[in-house]
């Protein structure tokens, strides 16, 4: 009867462990993943035609930043794709965003929630206009019209950090130069 009991426990924690792995949110699509190197996204990229991918032309500097963007468009070449545009922002040589539009004509933002919401629970909050995931690690944004975004929430918030300093410095600047009149 004891070892029955151990067994049972050992199965129910087992399983747990399972199901909570199930539920881990994705650091991406198929094979880009957050924390990936800009060259590293550029092969993935070059790799799936249904990206719209067509090189360098597609990578620019966000001006005022450090920051990378790739923005890509499948409906130049692929007007069957599942995706749109699709944008992948670089920090330190490291992609911490990714936002991919999808097809309306394709697939809609309820099929999208549903099927989110089944491989990861409910969202964490949810309003008209999106529905949140979030872990310690990663948030997945369902927006409307159709568009999923993943971002990498430790480089987030140390942007967002750095852009509350600056602001702040901003502000100590301005009110440098008009304490001077």
């Amino acid at each position: 009867m004891k070892i029955k009991k151990i067994f049972l426990l050992f199965f129910i924690f087992s399983c747990s462990i399972i199901l909570s792995a199930q539920n881990k949110l994705p650091h991406g699509y198929r094979n880009i993943q957050l924390g990936m190197s800009l060259d590293e996204t550029k092969l993935e990229l070059i790799k799936d035609p249904d990206f719209g991918y067509f090189g360098d032309r597609d990578v620019s500097l966000i001006p005022g930043s450090e920051q990378i963007l790739i923005e890509t468009d499948s409906t130049r070449k692929y007007k069957d794709s599942y995706l749109t545009q699709c944008w992948f922002q670089f920090y330190d040589d490291t992609l911490y965003t990714m936002t991919l539009n999808i097809n309306t004509s394709k697939i809609d933002y309820y099929s999208m929630f549903t099927t989110l919401s089944k491989k990861y629970g409910n969202p964490d909050s949810l309003d008209p206009q999106k529905a949140v995931w979030k872990d310690e690690e990663v948030t997945v944004i369902l927006e409307k019209p159709l568009s999923v975004k993943y971002i990498d929430n430790f480089t987030k918030d140390m942007l967002s950090n750095f852009s509350v300093i600056n602001k702040a410095a901003e502000e100590i600047s301005k009110q440098s130069f008009l304490d001077e009149f």
